[in-house]
């Protein structure tokens, strides 16, 4: 008798196992995954070293079983997203994740005038946009986009120098169906739509939910890479945990 309770014990405890780790794939595959913001392009929305958690079911396309269980919606204007970048012709590796905020969507007529973003010829409140006050008097290339003498901006992608063109319509920007136009919070450091394009609906991943853990972490940290990187970067987190752990800003919502 004790045999056959020990194989089952054994036996539950693998079943156990095996549950909990088809649940985990599930999760990470169609309901939540977990990303960590590299650069500040997002500042001040989200800083670098915040650890979100990714609503990956809310923008997954209609249709099946699953569209009458989970809350399936369109992207709106205004949404921070997550998103698989994939221009090749930029220094970037293609599939990285991405994240920014939407600015336009399909049929969306876009014009950033001297910083300031319109859409649909309405000039959009944008209270989340992080400026440099130093910068305030001083107007920089892609502060105006399209640009009106019809130059490029600097840095940007020759796909899309060349797709430009097709896209402008009296000096807007008109979304493609099926596109998505981007930038970051932080306008005046972050590489989005302005120089490499639009964002196919196929690539956008999720939209980051909670921030469930925030930590201090260097500007430049992205830049290191190698195995005494990495194992200097753990020993900071073991060291300074409780001091460089940002604890307002852990488990807030982002918006």
């Amino acid at each position: 008798m004790d045999e056959m309770n020990k194989k089952s014990s054994t036996r539950d405890t693998f079943e156990s196992l095996v549950v909990t780790v088809i649940l985990a794939i599930f999760g990470t595959t169609f309901v939540l995954q977990a990303f960590k913001i590299p650069t500040g392009s997002m500042e001040d929305t989200l800083l670098i070293g915040d650890h979100l958690l990714v609503n990956k079911y809310i923008f997954a396309p209609q249709g099946g079983l699953l569209a009458h269980l989970l809350p399936y919606r369109d992207l709106r204007r205004g949404d921070v997203v997550v998103f698989k970048f994939t221009p090749t012709d930029t220094q970037q590796q293609p599939g990285e994740h991405f994240v920014k905020r939407v600015i336009g969507v399909p049929g969306d007529h876009v014009r950033i005038f001297h910083r300031q973003v319109f859409v649909n010829g309405k000039l959009q409140n944008e209270p989340f946009v992080r400026l440099d006050p130093d910068d305030a008097n001083q107007l920089h290339p892609e502060d105006d986009f399209p640009r009106p003498d019809g130059d490029y901006l600097f840095g940007s992608s020759p796909s899309w120098d060349a797709q430009l063109a097709s896209v402008v319509q009296n000096g807007e920007i008109v979304v493609p169906p099926g596109k998505y136009f981007m930038m970051g919070d932080n306008r005046e450091q972050s590489w989005d739509s302005r120089f490499w394009g639009f964002v196919d609906r196929s690539e956008v991943i999720g939209r980051p939910v909670l921030i469930y853990w925030s930590f201090v972490t260097d500007r430049d940290e992205i830049n290191h890479n190698t195995l005494s990187d990495r194992i200097s970067q753990v020993v900071d987190l073991i060291i300074h945990f409780p001091t460089k752990t940002r604890w307002r800003r852990s488990f807030n919502f982002v918006r």
